[in-house]
């Protein structure tokens, strides 16, 4: 690591860790001569991809003096972004207030809560669309005690991803990539880093996907023919959009753990079924998805004990 670097790091502190993850191989779940790798996102400080944006809306919020002089960051969360926020606001002394529907897993409410975390709980059959909800009337409730961060409609959202994560991937395969695949869910990830790669190596294709319907078990991730469609997400980018069964994703998860030695979560397992869906129509090239967080959170989801 470089002086510059380093110092960048220090004088950030935890908001300088974020990034710069490694690709992982997918060595035994495909045989064929198509390359398969996943950016393993946990290795990020609090543990997902979500601490991408999270660190540019803290920055940026600082610096335009949107944050500050005792207000909260306020959004709405279905986890992972929420413990991003949680954790990296933590550091730099900045307190934080989540809307997250009543039915997150209580391992992620654990976090939030151990984090110091203002929790309001919203309806669990209103989904992350009703926590957004409420989170924008506490928002016009009390302008001058919050700054709304607004994951949805925030474009740093993806530009986060645009200026890291799309430079990490092309930088680390070394310009190889033919297919980037990730999901759908505030669509920063999609967005971002397809829009770096479309203007860097314009021959890759950008492949979403999403949950097979409205009714399913993939945190994180939505179903954007039947839920509120975030003003970020500009559909221009994705050449094709694939759809995830939920079973499909929990028998992957078991998969990676068993013939990888990859315990993620079940996002990332929607991930490696897109993935090795878009390999078996291909002869040759290099897939990059994204593997969100790991599976430390979802262990007591009853999918790991199925044969």
């Amino acid at each position: 690591m470089s002086s510059s670097a380093q110092h960048v790091i220090e004088r950030e502190g935890l908001l300088g860790t974020v990034g710069n993850t490694p690709i992982i191989p997918l060595q035994h779940l495909h045989s064929g001569a198509v390359e398969i790798y996943a950016k393993a996102e946990w290795h990020n400080p609090s543990g997902s991809v979500k601490d991408r944006p999270a660190a540019a809306i803290l920055r940026e919020a600082l610096q335009s003096g949107e944050l500050g002089n005792g207000r909260s960051l306020l959004d709405s969360t279905s986890g992972n972004m929420g413990i991003a926020y949680a954790t990296l606001a933590a550091a730099i002394g900045v307190p934080v207030h989540l809307t997250l529907p009543a039915n997150a897993n209580n391992a992620r409410k654990g976090i939030l809560h151990a984090l110091g975390t203002q929790l309001t709980l919203t309806d669990p059959l209103e989904g992350s669309d009703g926590a957004r909800h409420v989170a924008a009337a506490i928002a016009a409730q009390h302008p001058d005690r919050y700054y709304y961060a607004d994951q949805y409609s925030n474009p740093t959202n993806w530009r986060a991803h645009f200026e890291t994560t799309g430079p990490e991937i092309l930088r680390d395969t070394e310009g190889r990539i033919t297919h980037f695949v990730a999901g759908l869910g505030t669509t920063g990830t999609v967005v971002g880093t397809g829009r770096y790669l479309r203007e860097a190596a314009p021959g890759v294709q950008i492949i979403a996907f999403q949950p097979e319907g409205p009714l399913h078990g993939l945190e994180g991730l939505k179903n954007l023919t039947s839920s509120e469609v975030p003003e970020i997400f500009d559909p221009l980018v994705p050449d094709e959009t694939l759809d995830v069964k939920t079973e499909d994703a929990y028998a992957m998860a078991r998969r990676l753990a068993r013939e990888e030695g990859l315990l993620v979560g079940p996002s990332s397992a929607a991930a490696a079924v897109a993935a090795l869906a878009l390999a078996e129509r291909m002869d040759t090239g290099l897939i990059v998805t994204i593997f969100a967080d790991s599976g430390l959170k979802y262990l007591d989801q009853p999918f790991w004990n199925e044969p």
